[in-house]
């Protein structure tokens, strides 16, 4: 199992920022913060399920061909290979914590079918 993440790793994106928390052998945890009225590319991994815990905001959870409305307290499972995008439909911070899960853990493994920001 490879993870590729470190603890304290972090990046700004045009939607929000991310930041581990926390990694070991097949999972790594971050939390998600998206801007309101901004929304992560419609993607898919390849090696890695993921899980969302939504803390604070409320948004759309996209997951194969189902919507979810979602707000604190909400959990979203995401199958390896399931389609998928987050959204923050309020006026607030969408915060998640994402626990990734899988044999291959790293940026690398995104797959964007549709991005808002021209990164599909």
């Amino acid at each position: 199992m490879a993870v590729r993440y470190t603890i304290g790793a972090e990046a700004t994106r045009p939607w929000g920022t991310w930041h581990v928390i926390d990694t070991g052998p097949g999972f790594v945890v971050k939390r998600i913060e998206v801007k309101p009225g901004q929304r992560l590319s419609l993607q898919y991994h390849e090696h890695r399920a993921e899980i969302w815990t939504v803390v604070s905001g409320i948004g759309i959870a996209d997951v194969d061909a189902e919507r979810h409305k979602i707000e604190s307290g909400d959990v979203v499972t995401i199958p390896a290979q399931a389609r998928h995008r987050l959204h923050n439909a309020g006026h607030e911070p969408l915060v998640i914590i994402e626990v990734q899960q899988g044999s291959l853990l790293d940026e690398e493994d995104i797959i964007r079918l549709a991005d808002d920001y021209r990164r599909a």
